[in-house]
């Protein structure tokens, strides 16, 4: 990365510089101090207490090197589309069934994997760097960070509520009333499980919902959501909580012969560029089975009228 000192920056440190105006994080200023050539102005190393003028040139190697490089992450060809690419970012349609990292039976068959393929073939070291994370059952739009200045950016974003993100569900029955906002704390449901549970006891957790659309037996509706917070499980549990769980949802409703996963799609996002602030909006198409099952529910509903 490189940028010149501006007049109004005139006569601020280096450490200044970096948390104030660029918004790096202290793991990632403490990275780069201890890095070989990690700061540099006017192309000599320097440290964070140097003093900038207008004119001069910062350069920061915040390039992934081979030794950031994570080993536990298995390069494999795995069926992922990229829905947005550039220096900075990259934005996948995650398919319905794929962990969005390894863990304990899960070393070669996700997300991670699958980026770390694509960055093998290019001969890149990779570091995995999610801004946002879905179930392995859940579908659709996970931004990754590139380098390590784009993640705490995005991650500063998130953590503010500044990357919009709307998912569509089909869930039982119709949420009453068909519109609303769903304000209630998410806390674990027992320590160790992956359960969670609305407690007052937990953290704000807060879902707008509209219902879309609705079977002509009100069994079931399609619904868009858009959370405010992003607690683990928020949509699930606060579906659960107004009587409405995902459909397929065994963990916090039941499993379901229409779909066999929980049915629930991140479709769209919508964030600020790390690199210049400009907005940037991706949406995922529907997974084959996620179409098929709002196209039985939505023929159903125009056959009846």
């Amino acid at each position: 990365m490189k940028r010149i000192v501006k007049p109004e920056e005139e006569g601020i440190t280096l450490l200044s510089l970096l948390k104030g105006r660029e918004k790096l994080s202290s793991r990632t200023v403490k990275t780069l101090k201890f890095r070989e050539g990690g700061l540099r102005v006017n192309g000599e190393e320097v440290t964070v207490r140097r003093v900038l003028h207008e004119g001069d040139v910062v350069e920061l190697a915040v390039e992934d090197r081979e030794e950031d490089r994570a080993e536990s992450v298995i390069p494999c060809k795995l069926p992922i589309k990229i829905l947005y690419r550039d220096a900075y970012i990259t934005v996948c349609n995650k398919p319905p069934h794929m962990p969005t990292h390894p863990s304990h039976g899960h070393l070669d068959d996700t997300l991670a994997n699958a980026l770390a393929f694509l960055a093998s073939v290019k001969g890149e070291p990779f570091v995995f760097r999610p801004v946002n994370r879905l179930d392995g059952d859940t579908s659709g739009i996970v931004l990754t960070a590139n380098d390590r200045i784009s993640a705490g950016r995005l991650f500063a974003l998130m953590k503010n509520g500044e990357i919009k993100k709307t998912y569509i569900a089909v869930v039982c029955g119709v949420p009453e009333p068909m519109r609303g906002v769903i304000d209630a704390p998410i806390a674990r449901a027992d320590k160790g499980i992956l359960m969670r549970t609305v407690s007052a006891e937990g953290r704000e957790a807060v879902t707008e919902y509209n219902t879309v659309a609705v079977a002509p037996d009100s069994k079931y509706s399609l619904v868009v959501l858009r959370p405010r917070t992003g607690r683990t499980h928020q949509i699930r549990v606060h579906m659960a909580y107004i009587g409405c769980p995902l459909v397929g949802d065994f963990l916090y409703g039941e499993r379901s012969e229409l779909i066999d996963r929980h049915a629930l799609h991140a479709a769209r996002m919508t964030f600020a560029h790390p690199a210049d602030g400009r907005a940037i909006t991706v949406s995922a198409p529907l997974p084959d089975d996620f179409a098929i099952l709002c196209d039985k529910l939505l023929r159903s509903n125009d056959d009846e009228q």
